[in-house]
């Protein structure tokens, strides 16, 4: 298995590290070559509107929509998820999107770095305990489609979030974690933690997409 991790800015190196340590073979993205091979991406935190602006400039950012929309799986954290949401509320005029996952996301919800907290989450799909999530100038999840699954919340005096359902939306608990098929995003940083379980995840979704497709 070989992982992307998408290294025009930002916190690709922590990932590297992560993945390193439980076996796994990475690959550092700058170019569309990079992308040849690949199980799967990650995208990483950073900042938003710089690393669209720069995939943008050397010819990355289709090639990236077509990897998110092939079945592999992509994994946004932070700034890696506004880039993966199909609409940013607060977002900077012509900022470039991959608008692969049916959200909607404000940037910088929490506020500025210095605003930077730590939580811990209680997210079912990780079983016990409960996941040390860091969040620094974290995105938020405003808006979720009916095809996203939440894998985490926060309890949080912040707006709730509005859920697609069958009966309309509903109003729910601020999401910070959600999965659409082959696509993972979080709003926190699993990389600067020592807890490997959501890369660990990532790696039975990767496994399972390299399955079916051979």
């Amino acid at each position: 298995m070989r992982i992307g991790i998408l290294a025009l800015q930002g916190a690709f190196i922590e990932h590297e590290k992560i993945l390193t340590r439980i076996g796994v073979e990475t690959v550092e993205v700058r170019l569309p070559q990079h992308l040849e091979g690949l199980d799967g991406l990650i995208i990483p935190g950073g900042e938003s509107t710089t690393i669209g602006k720069v995939a943008q400039r050397w010819g990355l950012l289709e090639p990236l929509q077509a990897f998110a929309t092939s079945g592999r799986p992509v994994w946004g954290t932070c700034a890696g998820m506004i880039l993966l949401a199909n609409e940013v509320v607060d977002g900077v005029p012509g900022q470039p999107l991959l608008g692969a996952m049916d959200i909607a996301v404000r940037r910088n919800a929490f506020g500025r770095q210095v605003d930077s907290f730590e939580a811990d989450l209680e997210i079912p799909a990780l079983g016990e305990p409960p996941f040390h999530a860091v969040f620094i100038r974290a995105p938020l999840i405003e808006r979720v489609g009916q095809e996203v699954e939440i894998l985490a919340r926060l309890e949080t005096e912040l707006s709730p979030v509005t859920v697609a359902g069958e009966n309309g939306t509903q109003e729910d608990r601020t999401v910070v974690a959600v999965r659409q098929g082959n696509l993972l995003a979080t709003a926190f940083h699993p990389e600067l933690t020592e807890d490997n379980r959501f890369h660990r995840y990532f790696m039975g979704m990767a496994t399972g997409a390299h399955q079916r497709s051979h």
